[in-house]
């Protein structure tokens, strides 16, 4: 089986489940990418940007045709905010992440990955909708760049577009309905993203171009169709029971995947 297709195959159910909770599915996307496909873990998180940016124009293309808008422009400051933090987020998380020896990656996208799990499950408990904070813009300006800051150093981190972490932002701190949330997510994730892919580049993180076509597009493409399928089936899937039973595969795969083992000494080898 052609590599090709084996990024087809792993990013098709992933991009389902991501579509079936209203996220991409780059949370689930690196751990495969260590584990299935043998990257190191630093090209692992450049190679999941990269496909989080694909999915996340054909995500765009999809929810400008079928998702409500209206409400957006009554965002607009908060967004504007929270995609000036993301952006300086992203740009420090992704020169710190280079910096990093693997190990000390490993634990932080260890780390990361269980909270992210652990949010994940906790949603299945959590009913969606809140006024959000009090206050006018001048609280919630900073608190959005803050926030955002936050979340740009995750997604260069983890190599995700940060659907995760935006779209609780946007219910429960600053009052958005659920559907606007997962639109303007997309419009904060698309520059995020981009500006860790330009960053992990520099550091060479693209220098093998067979990367593109034999991994990047086609698990975009897989991730795409998945998503698509997964969001025709939300009124079918259990969301709730599905969110907490997700989590806890994040978890696990991620502390199979990430946790880090001492290294033996020489007495103690087989």
């Amino acid at each position: 089986m052609t590599r090709s297709l084996r990024a087809v195959l792993y990013g098709a159910p992933i991009g389902t489940l991501g579509g079936l909770i209203g996220l991409g599915g780059a949370e689930f996307r690196l751990p495969v990418l260590k584990a299935a496909f043998g990257y190191a873990t630093h090209r692992a998180v450049a190679l999941n940007l990269a496909v989080s940016l694909l999915t996340l124009l054909g995500a765009l293309l999809i929810r400008v045709r079928v998702a409500p808008t209206g409400h957006l422009p009554s965002l607009a400051p908060i967004l504007a905010a929270l995609i000036a933090g993301s952006i300086a987020g992203a740009y420090r998380g992704a020169a710190y992440a280079s910096g990093l020896s693997v190990d000390r990656l490993e634990r932080l996208v260890l780390v990361l990955l269980v909270a992210i799990g652990l949010g994940l499950a906790a949603e299945a408990f959590v009913s969606w909708g809140s006024p959000g904070v009090p206050g006018g813009l001048m609280v919630r300006l900073p608190l959005a760049l803050v926030l955002g800051a936050a979340i740009g150093v995750v997604s260069s981190l983890l190599g995700v577009a940060g659907g995760e972490l935006i779209i609780p932002t946007l219910v429960f701190i600053f009052g958005a309905d659920i559907k606007t949330a997962g639109t303007a997510s997309v419009l904060v994730s698309l520059p995020t993203v981009a500006v860790g892919i330009w960053c992990h580049g520099r550091s060479g993180a693209f220098a093998d171009r067979l990367d593109l076509a034999g991994l990047i597009v086609p698990m975009g493409i897989g991730s795409i169709v998945g998503a698509v399928v997964g969001g025709y089936a939300v009124p079918y899937a259990p969301a709730r029971a599905l969110k907490l039973t997700l989590g806890v595969i994040l978890i696990g795969s991620a502390m199979r995947i990430f946790r880090h083992r001492p290294k033996l000494t020489a007495a103690e080898a087989p």
